[in-house]
Parts: structure tokens; C-alpha cells; sequence
């Protein structure tokens, strides 16, 4: 494997603002910003809009969708029923 080919691998911390929540990984991601981490070394930050703690699937805060109320208001809206209504060729 050619060394000069790969992208820097080094440490990175991924914070969600919105939870409050950061963690320390490797990645290739960069960023200007440095955050002082609980060892007492300087890492890049790198700031999300959503990560696992704030993920309504991961965090159990997902709303279930009402399909049953949604097709009832189809059918209200548009004459359900199923059937056809006249038209068409008879041979």
C-alpha cells in the first residue's frame, strides 16, 4: 500500500450541539475549530445537526405514523370505495 495515496487518518471530535453530546474517533474529516478534550490534548471539532443522541429512532421519540387515518382521508377526498364507476369498452 502506497503511503502518499491515503488521506490523513487522525483523531477527530464529532459534537451534536443539540444534545450536548461530543465523542472522540478517528476519521479524515477536518476543521479549523479545536476543542479541548477530558485528556487534556487539543483535537479538530467537527460539529453535526443530528448524531445517535439526538436521532428520534435512537433516543425512542419517533412518531409513528397514522396509515389507517391517512387513507381514510384519501377515500374521503377522493371517493374511495375501490369500484369503478361506468365508462370503458364492452366488446
Amino acid at each position: 500500500m502506497q503511503q502518499d495515496k491515503q488521506p490523513d487518518y487522525h483523531p477527530v471530535v464529532f459534537r451534536d450541539r443539540a444534545a450536548g453530546y461530543a465523542f472522540l474517533t478517528r476519521s479524515t474529516a477536518t476543521s479549523d475549530q479545536t476543542i479541548e478534550w477530558d485528556d487534556g490534548e487539543s483535537y479538530p471539532v467537527v460539529d453535526v445537526e443530528i448524531s445517535s443522541e439526538s436521532h428520534p429512532f435512537y433516543t425512542g421519540k419517533a412518531r409513528t405514523v397514522d396509515t389507517e387515518g391517512r387513507i381514510a382521508q384519501f377515500e374521503r377526498r377522493y371517493g374511495g370505495g375501490g369500484q369503478e364507476t361506468g365508462g370503458g369498452d364492452t366488446a
